[in-house]
């Protein structure tokens, strides 16, 4: 992961843990999408973007989401490096298999 993408990724869950700590977990979770979508090819950053959203679906009682992630942290270590669907936002609202379109903003981050 080069610096730029990294540094990217930090602001992106810096942000979302400011906004959990604050309550407002929607925004949170839109954080941590864009987190998910930048760190979804390293396990590590994969397996956390998932975890947090986990904790989420805890604290807002989503029972679809806390399963959702549950199976997702252990897809995220076992597919990390083999393959990704690119963009895919990472919520249990979505497929996970799905590929979708990635912001402008974090397009640029991921030529490399």
């Amino acid at each position: 992961m080069n610096k730029e993408l990294r540094q990217a990724f930090q602001h992106e869950l810096i942000t979302a843990k400011v906004l959990y700590l604050e309550g407002d977990f929607d925004n949170c979770f839109l954080h941590l999408e864009r987190a998910h979508i930048l760190g979804q090819s390293y396990v590590f950053r994969h397996t956390l973007s998932h975890w947090w959203m986990l904790k989420v679906g805890f604290k807002t009682g989503d029972k679809k989401e806390v399963l959702g992630q549950v199976l997702r942290i252990f897809a995220s270590i076992i597919f990390s490096r083999i393959w990704v669907p690119k963009g895919n936002t990472g919520g249990a609202n979505v497929n996970p298999f799905r590929p979708m379109p990635i912001p402008d903003d974090l397009r640029k981050l991921l030529r490399d």
